[in-house]
């Protein structure tokens, strides 16, 4: 591992038309749990210039069964959509919440996949689909995540609590930003290069106006960053093109599961290439990078790394994990291959194993809870409740007792 060296991680707002996408996903992905626990969903969603076109494949006992779409089950899912592009903000020509065009055209799920997926007889439940997936966790922040994304996120959450309360009536939902900042013996300790692209209202490209947005953003940075990292020789580019009033799906079309890097580690670890919005939790490429992630957290809050990174894979149809790698990048005080035996045990013990149904029943992922994960990242967030299981650190004793 190199000790002196800079790295960048970006994020997205809410209000960016692929995170739009997310949200309407997992909006339904939620909905359709509410109502079925076993619910199917592959929701895939498309927004543009007034349109909104959702696609996939889908199961729901009361709402979609045996082809048939249960009385008013349509005009609730419309409302949905609606009401998530309703709260993220967007009343504008291009794109309004209450005049966009609306299009739906889910559809049964793949009996093929369905015979391979789910439980019958002496069948375990199979994973939705092949594939591997990454967990990781590093020491650099208090939430166990890359720094560099960390701020990223938290910088544009910022914003987008400050737009809603009104504290900065001149934001638009739509934002970008990105973070350098330069490592001395592994650890972060300035900012060389900070990024933000934010939508705004009319007027805030030029003079008096410009300048007061240019100065609110240098502060929420300053604010968000610890202290001492901006610095003299920080570099700022704030809506480096110059205005930035067009934006969300009216600028940009966006789509479900582009966002696969803000939404995990912001590439200080490898990515499976899975997207997770608009997927139940039957598909491996989301449970299985959220226990993953899980798993990798708990090693490092046991203090047994300072970084670890865990790979699982699997086949569709086929219940147990063909492999399991960890790797703590030289940083372990046990040997990787111990890590491994003491993972498989304590998710075992703990969760009933690293099948689909061990990782869903384990983590309680069969409930309505996507929603909030659907924007500034699904990783080095506060546990509460139902929402955000896998970021407990409830494994750390066992994993310790684990390796003796």
């Amino acid at each position: 591992m190199r000790s002196n060296y800079v790295f960048t991680s970006e994020s997205v707002s809410e209000g960016h038309p692929d995170k739009v996408a997310d949200q309407i996903s997992d909006a339904i992905v939620d909905l359709f749990l509410s109502k079925d626990p076993e619910a199917r969903v592959a929701c895939e969603t498309l927004t543009t210039t007034q349109l909104v076109v959702l696609a996939g494949e889908i199961r729901c006992k009361g709402v979609y069964e045996d082809g048939q779409w249960a009385p008013g089950a349509l005009e609730e899912i419309e409302a949905t959509v609606r009401n998530v592009v309703r709260k993220i903000g967007y009343a504008q020509d291009g794109f309004h919440w209450q005049t966009f065009e609306f299009i739906n055209r889910l559809h049964a799920q793949s009996a093929h996949i369905a015979q391979g997926v789910d439980a019958s007889g002496n069948k375990d439940e199979g994973a939705g689909d092949q594939g591997i997936m990454f967990g990781f966790a590093c020491d650099e922040t208090p939430d166990l995540m890359p720094a560099t994304l960390d701020y990223s996120h938290k910088i544009l959450h910022r914003l987008a609590a400050d737009r809603h309360s009104g504290a900065a009536p001149f934001l638009e939902p739509d934002a970008k930003s990105q973070v350098t900042l330069r490592f001395a013996d592994g650890v972060p300790v300035a900012a060389t290069a900070v990024v933000v692209s934010t939508q705004h209202q009319p007027g805030y490209d030029t003079g008096d106006k410009e300048a007061q947005l240019k100065d609110y953003v240098r502060g929420v940075v300053t604010d968000v960053l610890p202290e001492g990292f901006v610095t003299d020789e920080t570099v700022f580019h704030i809506n480096p093109t110059g205005s930035f009033e067009i934006g969300g799906p009216d600028g940009d079309a966006g789509l479900t599961g582009r966002k696969i890097i803000v939404d995990t580690y912001g590439g200080a670890s490898p990515h499976g290439g899975g997207a997770f919005s608009g997927k139940d939790p039957t598909k491996v490429d989301r449970s299985a990078a959220y226990v993953t992630r899980y798993l990798a957290k708990n090693v490092v809050a046991a203090g047994l790394a300072t970084r670890c990174t865990i790979q699982v894979s699997y086949a569709i149809g086929v219940s147990a994990p063909l492999s399991l790698y960890v790797d703590t990048h030289g940083t372990g005080t046990a040997q990787d291959a111990d890590l491994e035996a003491a993972i498989t045990k304590v998710a075992a013990d703990k969760l009933g194993g690293l099948t689909p149904r061990g990782i869903r029943m384990g983590l309680g992922l069969n409930k309505p809870i996507y929603g909030p994960t659907a924007a500034y990242g699904h990783f080095g967030r506060k546990p509460d409740g139902d929402l955000f299981p896998w970021e407990r650190t409830d494994l750390a004793d066992a994993l310790k007792a684990a390796l003796g």
